[in-house]
């Protein structure tokens, strides 16, 4: 230990002294020389006590060893000399701090660490690390030396150090070993004055990304099984989230792709009802599968009624905006408020806007605001600043206060969660904080969510509020998603014309031996929840479009999954069906002001086959291509060898009119998954 902090010592003195800044040193001396004015302002002259003032500092109960200190900032170091900043005087004011807490609250804001063997030589002292002036040989030492005590002493020497201490004082420590290793706590980053030169550096997180456990639909015998439903989805997080994993050369967890997000991503030029009174119309179609040549795909299309903005109702928002520390980063905070700067140019004058935000606590920075006075919002978002745990139980709770109390009956009220998801503090339960949200749906106030960022994303958390806050959930990854989700689909994401959406299939066994729907796992009904009017569904926004796919295999055809029982006998009455219907299919929605379901029903037949996949629809052809990257992603488990150039080929050749570009964007997304990794890298 001593021949190493020797080799340090003698690398320091090669240095030329240089002046530290003087705001830093002026900075940190008044603080020193005020608090120790206080403290001894009645105090007699001497001590009582022999032993060394060193001693003296390690004995009071929660006081800092600054040798322990040493093993975790000795990695930083280099940096840490390098900003000219007098050790002796931070030094002075760290120790003070964290010797009287209570009396002496200055932030510890990039505070330099300090050791007894360094600290002791006045070489040292205010000298900075102008690596290009020390000897090459020496510098591969000190980087040796250092990385290696760190990863050997620092986790112990912590743990040590934290036992048994109070409270308040091991907050102080947790904030000085965190500055220690590289890390700044969110909490003391506030008010210590030292010039321009000490900035917040972002945070980081990296592999702690939460997805609900996906187990893919398994295939269905349809005589044992016959009927298939489920609840509509017109979210979009997890396609956004893909992307961004792609874009950063990683492919996504498996968990984090569900693939009616991705198809549903994509608008389509599905046939649209008239009136208002016949929200949504049903459109399906049947082609050969493009993974499996013994299997049919059934496609269902619903496309929503689109509502002309001058019919579209009031708006009561309140944005619920996490401010915490881990929202410190460039695809976060900063993200968050220029997306909802888009979002005010979709809203009419007489909208109201409402802002809550949540870090360590939550609290109201916009009283309700007409969306026409866009100064005084954007002034509001302007000054929001990240810091803080995570109280987002106390922050949803206030928000669905604030929207109660300025309630637009027959408008939308809706409150809009932007967060990376990482609650901390208060309720953290997944199941109480959905318990709240189901709650508060029946008052007329919905939940929106919108995610931000990655390393930390808590989708899990994110997909449970949304869909039992009858809202949307979208993940944000760039301006230009925020300007889809906010502007260009305004309209579907807060107008409701449809809630509770159900869909059921009813297979006809004489047709179909067996099915599977694609995706929607975290979306299945119970057979008897379909005529349950108290069962939630889904919810479908004005002009919104649905899709989703199932793949059938015919009766009599050699692709056939699953064996015949042996001890079965065969229902010979199957085979002498004439209907040529492949599916009956029932869908129950209730209008917005309503809670009563109205069922439409249509049925399956052969007169919505094609018989080759470049006879079938465009729109039918880009939903099974993206279906099919979306299963290749998952594992590929039903794709067999299909490959990302078949997708390519097969999305290319349906690509169409791409107005804005989405569907060029998919194409390339599938060329980086073929040489993406497989796992992110470890940040160094």
């Amino acid at each position: 230990m001593n021949d190493r902090l020797n080799r340090i010592e003698n690398a320091f003195r090669k240095l030329d002294s240089v002046p530290p800044r003087k705001a830093a040193r002026d900075a940190a001396i008044h603080a020193a020389m005020e608090h120790f004015e206080k403290e001894n302002l009645n105090a007699v002259q001497g001590s009582a006590d022999g032993s060394r003032l060193k001693e003296q500092g390690n004995k009071i109960p929660g006081s800092f060893n600054w040798r322990q200190l040493m093993n975790i900032a000795q990695p930083k170091m280099a940096y840490i000399l390098g900003g000219g900043v007098s050790l002796a005087a931070l030094a002075l004011a760290v120790n003070i701090n964290l010797i009287a807490p209570e009396s002496f609250e200055v932030p510890l804001t990039q505070l330099p660490a300090k050791t007894d063997e360094v600290s002791n030589s006045a070489e040292l002292n205010d000298a900075p690390l102008e690596e290009a002036e020390v000897d090459a040989v020496t510098r591969r030492e000190l980087k040796a030396e250092t990385r290696q005590d760190a990863e050997q002493s620092a986790p112990a020497t912590t743990s040590l150090a934290l036992q048994s201490q109070p409270k308040a004082l091991l907050a102080k420590k947790r904030s000085v070993e965190q500055f220690a290793g590289g890390l700044i706590a969110s909490e003391a980053v506030s008010n210590l004055a030292v010039s321009g030169d000490v900035t917040v550096p972002q945070y980081q997180d990296q592999g702690r990304d939460k997805f609900t456990d996906i187990k893919p639909n398994p295939v269905k015998v349809t005589k044992e099984d016959p009927v298939s439903t489920f609840s509509v989805d017109v979210d979009t997080a997890s396609y956004s989230f893909v992307r961004s994993s792609l874009n950063r050369s990683v492919l996504p967890q498996k968990d984090a792709v569900r693939v009616e997000e991705m198809v549903n991503y994509f608008d389509y030029d599905y046939q649209a009802p008239t009136n208002r009174t016949e929200p949504f119309k049903a459109n399906v179609s049947v082609m050969p599968t493009p993974w499996n040549a013994e299997t049919k795909l059934l496609r269902i299309g619903i496309k929503g009624f689109e509502l002309p903005k001058v019919d579209a109702p009031q708006a009561n928002l309140v944005f619920l905006i996490d401010t915490s520390g881990s929202m410190n980063a460039p695809d976060k905070l900063p993200l968050l408020r220029n997306s909802f700067k888009l979002l005010l140019s979709s809203l009419k004058p007489d909208d109201t806007v409402s802002i809550v935000t949540y870090a360590g606590s939550a609290g109201t920075v916009l009283e309700p605001t007409k969306a026409g006075d866009k100064a005084k919002i954007l002034s509001a978002l302007d000054r929001l600043s990240s810091g803080g745990s995570t109280a987002g139980a106390e922050g949803i709770r206030q928000a669905y206060q604030l929207a109660g109390r300025n309630q637009e009956e027959g408008g939308v009220n809706r409150v809009i969660l932007a967060t990376d998801g990482d609650f901390n503090v208060g309720i953290t339960d997944v199941e109480e904080l959905k318990s709240f949200v189901e709650r508060k749906r029946k008052s007329g106030v919905t939940l929106s969510v919108l995610g931000f960022g990655h390393g930390n994303y808590n989708d899990e958390l994110m997909q449970t509020l949304a869909q039992n806050g009858n809202g949307n959930a979208a993940y944000i990854d760039t301006l230009s998603e925020a300007r889809k989700v906010l502007v260009e689909e305004a309209g579907s994401t807060l107008f409701t014309i449809a809630k509770d959406v159900k869909l059921q299939l009813e297979f006809n066994p004489a047709m179909v031996s067996e099915y599977r729907l694609i995706g929607y796992e975290t979306r299945l009904l119970n057979r008897e929840d379909f005529n349950n009017d108290k069962i939630d569904a889904g919810d479908l926004g004005a002009g919104h479009s649905v899709t989703a796919l199932y793949e059938m295999t015919l009766a009599g055809s050699s692709g056939r999954l699953v064996d015949d029982l042996r001890y079965q006998d065969e229902d010979t009455a199957l085979t002498n069906d004439s209907t040529g219907e492949y599916a009956f299919m029932k869908i129950r929605y209730k209008l917005p002001d309503s809670d009563t379901s109205t069922l439409i029903s249509t049925p399956v037949t052969l007169s919505d086959e094609v018989n080759s996949v470049s006879a079938a629809p465009k729109d039918a052809r880009f939903a099974s291509a993206v279906a099919g990257f979306g299963q290749i992603l998952r594992g590929g488990r039903y794709t067999g060898d299909y490959s990302h150039d078949d997708v390519i080929a097969l999305a290319q050749s349906a690509k169409g009119v791409d107005r804005f570009g989405y569907r060029a964007e998919f194409i390339n997304l599938v060329r980086l998954a073929k040489s993406a990794a497989a796992l992110e890298p470890l940040d160094q």
